[in-house]
């Protein structure tokens, strides 16, 4: 019994974390606007010519005068380009750039592999995420590139790394003292909300970590995640449209992401009595800020 009540905390204290389904305000715009969003959105070749803003939260709403991250840099490559995810706020792109440059300063690391940001004007993906909407959520593969001049064909094809063992409650040999000190300096820029990694990897680094932790407050355990790891910026200042997300809870996180890892070894019975889970509705431009409706619409 104690077992499953603490998987069901973790499942609602975790879903917390992800989810994100903000107030939005709906304006005579979108009001009763039953237009499927992600068909939109996923049509949308580029960005619009509006002052960079995200509007609504991270899992629903959508983002004006987006940023293309180039597809090469010094210290980056942008990967699986025929999906047209590498577009981001501009504060997004520069915290990319930035991370890109301290990790081609650790051993066998000539920069980072970017994966999904967001769609040239954020909102629903056709496919894939539920989040990453607003150009505030960027993908880091795990794969250490060795090489920044891959060809378009090349980025199609190549794959990152897992770095899970056990189904993610450890870390494979594949994990190294780099990939810590990489999310460990992401974590650590004031930008950042939050990181998501399995558990297993969490756990390593609480288990590793010296000095100042308060950097594992920010990296939270998630299904997944262990092919590359998903940063969430804040809210840049002044951005009155965009919804935070609630801030992780105080401390390190480690006793919580250890409880993940005790359930993933020895995973509660179900319950019996459980509902089947509903459906997910498509969310629909009704379902999204007012302001969305002019992004789709300007130029």
């Amino acid at each position: 019994m104690v077992r499953i009540i603490a998987a069901v905390l973790v499942a609602f204290g975790l879903a917390a974390c992800q989810t994100e389904e903000p107030t939005v305000t709906v304006s005579s715009q979108n009001a009763g606007d039953t237009r499927v969003a992600k068909h939109l959105f996923g049509a949308m070749p580029s960005g619009s010519g509006q002052p960079s803003q995200s509007f609504g939260g991270y899992a629903r709403g959508c983002q004006a005068g987006a940023e293309q991250l180039a597809e090469t840099g010094p210290t980056w490559q942008a990967m699986r380009l025929s999906r047209n995810r590498n577009w981001a706020q501009p504060i997004t792109v520069d915290f990319v750039q930035d991370l890109s440059r301290f990790a081609a300063t650790q051993p066998g690391w000539e920069g980072l592999y970017i994966g999904d940001m967001s769609q040239p004007r954020g909102g629903p993906m056709l496919t894939g995420h539920r989040s990453h909407q607003t150009g505030l959520d960027a993908d880091i593969w795990m794969l250490p590139p060795e090489r920044l001049n891959l060809t378009a064909a090349e980025r199609e094809s190549i794959s990152s790394i897992s770095m899970r063992r056990n189904g993610g409650a450890y870390t494979n040999d594949k994990w190294t003292s780099q990939h810590e000190a990489i999310l460990r300096a992401a974590a650590s820029d004031p930008r950042v909300a939050r990181i998501f990694v399995f558990p297993g990897a969490k756990v390593a680094m609480c288990n590793s970590a010296t000095g100042d932790r308060s950097w594992l407050n920010k990296i939270r355990p998630w299904w997944g995640h262990h092919y590359h790891f998903h940063v969430r910026l804040n809210c840049p200042e002044g951005a009155t449209g965009c919804t935070n997300q609630a801030p992780p809870p105080a401390g390190d996180g480690c006793a919580d992401a250890e409880r993940w890892v005790d359930n993933i070894l020895n995973p509660p019975p179900p319950d019996p009595n459980a509902p089947p889970p509903a459906p997910r509705a498509e969310l629909t431009m009704a379902n999204l800020p007012g302001q969305c409706v002019g992004v789709l619409n300007a130029e």
